[in-house]
């Protein structure tokens, strides 16, 4: 049987929790900021919560394609490290809103498999 990510996160609570949180401190990384200068980061947030809860099978996305949506800061260099700081601050933020480390780790390896999404300038296969 297969495990249901979203239920071992806490559902849409902690996806919501965590990803506020998440938000905060990429906000806070000198690294991540200037990804966001020119974000609605409400709007963000709303579709990051309804984005991560399809991932881990909970519910309907309506949003952009991640490769899409991810145009802007692959054009503004987003890279590898910026891919692996993001996976730390949503690891860390699961954890710190409730998620077992055990659990925290399955999200972010799933989370891991979006990397040539995100990243790949030839578009996804």
């Amino acid at each position: 049987m297969i495990e249901n990510l979203y239920e071992l996160v806490g559902r849409h609570q902690s996806v919501k929790a965590a990803t506020e949180r998440f938000y905060q401190k990429v906000l806070e990384d000198d690294n991540l900021r200037q990804f966001f200068s020119q974000t609605d980061m409400a709007h963000l947030r709303s579709r990051q919560v309804m984005f991560i809860s399809m991932l881990l099978g909970g519910g309907e996305y309506t949003g952009k394609d991640i490769h899409v949506a991810h145009a802007p800061a692959r054009d503004h260099g987003l890279n590898d490290a910026h891919f692996d700081l993001f996976l730390k601050h949503f690891r860390s933020a699961l954890e710190e809103v409730g998620v077992k480390a055990e659990n925290a780790d399955k999200i972010a390896k799933f989370l891991e498999k979006k990397r040539k999404a995100v990243l790949d300038t030839r578009g996804c296969l």
